[in-house]
């Protein structure tokens, strides 16, 4: 059957449909305010039963499974057109360096778990298993769907193997359930141990974070109008750029692929690098000021909405079936793995406002930034702990860190040195933790002590 382009447009629409009705049910309904369930996960789940693996009662076509990779190489894409780059990596390390080291740590620790600890008891007890698996849950957890089908697709390109993909959606899908219901769950624990500095109960949540739906007083403006509509809509202007690096992306990558046969280049990878030369072209024709970050940003997470709700409406789930207990243990050692970096390192490694900080990590360690910004709102509504300002800072570098393990590590590990990758990212993993223990020294009070710094910042009121 041939795949007409009404086929794609009425598939966004549908799931466009379906994102509304999930908005609507977060804004109405009590337990998706209680969960705080983003609704691009309740449109996947809707698209998932009421496709053509359950009910079969929308019309999808069957080219749903594709677009989550489609999607992934244009957000990859978007990352760095607007970037006007920060201070220098000294600079960062001064002013927010355990930010820094606790947050790329994060990447090299979970890595680490999955290959090693992971990666060898699939060895011992599910042996036919492949051993890229492993990779998968961390690239669902800590990268979200975005990563999932990146590595889902490099997996396809280098190994001919399909199910790579929907296990990848799979562990994506689990870690944004396990970090908005888990960080439900741990905030309400924080605030009975004294953790949490700026709130005491969950009950002072604001209404915009519950219902999703912003008050009027709350509403912002999402960007800039830096070219003259007159001529050309500023968001036409924003999209087009992305849609320049995503279309030689494509290209760059076909004509790699065609002069070296041997040679897989993810796409993804290709797109971003691509995104970068476009932002040095920009900025050789001094056209970097017409370039509102913000809205490039708006544009890549849109991107990212329906990314995560076609990847879990297309999971297959005679393929979860078929590895439901290798899912299920690489979910345990996510979980693990998380958890022991909120209750441990987080509480014992950050020099002030350590619940605020981790809570923060294990929001965007099991799924997305905005999931971890979420659960940072419900701690921190005035955002006074600076969490986001000192991992805005630190990220300009850690994103290459991130960058650079999801291009490499796939191929890494299809040549047979996984259990050796993940040796090589728990020892980075150490490193960063050494550096953070000799420069700010390891919290020896309790979890509701406060910290150096606190009790000034926070007045006599908020001391305990």
């Amino acid at each position: 059957m041939s795949l007409s382009p009404y086929d794609v447009l009425m598939d966004f629409a549908i799931m466009s449909i379906l994102l509304f009705v999930a908005q609507f049910l977060r804004a109405k309904v009590t337990i998706f305010q209680k969960l705080l369930l983003p609704s691009s996960l309740v449109a996947g789940f809707l698209g998932l039963f009421l496709g053509p693996q359950f009910l079969n009662v929308l019309p999808f076509s069957s080219a749903i499974s594709s677009y989550a990779y489609l999607l992934v190489v244009f957000l990859f894409a978007s990352l760095f057109i607007g970037n006007e780059g920060g201070g220098s990596f000294k600079q960062t390390m001064d002013e927010v360096g355990d930010t820094f080291l606790l947050n790329s740590g994060v990447y090299f620790g979970q890595y680490a778990a999955a290959l090693l600890l992971g990666g060898g008891l699939l060895m011992v007890l599910f042996p036919q298993v492949p051993e890229a698996f492993a990779i998968l849950m961390p690239g669902g957890f800590m990268g979200g769907h975005g990563t999932a089908a990146a590595f889902g697709g490099s997996f396809k390109e280098l190994l001919n193997w399909d199910e790579a993909l929907p296990i990848g959606q799979t562990f994506a899908t689990v870690g944004l359930l396990i970090g908005v219901i888990g960080g439900v769950i741990a905030i309400n624990i924080g605030t009975r141990v004294k953790a949490t500095r700026f709130i005491k109960t969950m009950a002072e949540l604001p209404e915009g974070m519950r219902t999703g739906m912003m008050p009027p007083k709350e509403q912002e403006s999402m960007g800039r109008n830096t070219v003259s509509p007159m001529t050309l809509d500023p968001l036409t202007w924003h999209l087009m750029l992305v849609l320049i690096a995503t279309c030689a992306g494509y290209y760059l990558t076909n004509w790699l692929q065609g002069l070296f046969p041997s040679l897989s280049v993810p796409m993804f990878s290709v797109s971003m690098i691509c995104g970068v030369i476009l932002q040095m072209i920009l900025k050789a024709l001094k056209l970097t000021k017409y370039v509102d970050k913000n809205v490039v940003t708006r544009i890549g997470s849109s991107a990212t909405d329906y990314l995560v709700a076609f990847g879990i409406a297309s999971i297959k789930i005679s393929v979860v079936l078929k590895y439901l207990y290798p899912i299920l243990l690489m979910t345990v050692v996510g979980i693990a793995s998380v958890v022991f970096y909120l209750v441990v390192i987080s509480r014992k490694l950050f020099h002030n406002y350590w619940f605020e900080r981790g809570i923060f990590i294990f929001g965007w360690s099991t799924g997305v930034v905005a999931i971890g910004v979420t659960l940072l709102r419900i701690v921190d509504p005035e955002f006074k702990s600076k969490t986001l300002e000192d991992y805005g800072m630190a990220y300009v570098f850690m994103s290459f860190i991130e960058i650079g393990l999801i291009a490499v590590l796939p191929t890494i590990i299809v040549k047979g040195y996984g259990m050796l990758a993940g040796g090589a990212c728990f020892i980075v993993f150490l490193i960063l933790m050494g550096i953070c223990v000799k420069k700010y020294g390891i919290f020896k009070g309790k979890a509701g002590d406060l910290r150096p710094g606190e009790a000034e910042a926070l007045g006599i009121k908020a001391v305990r």
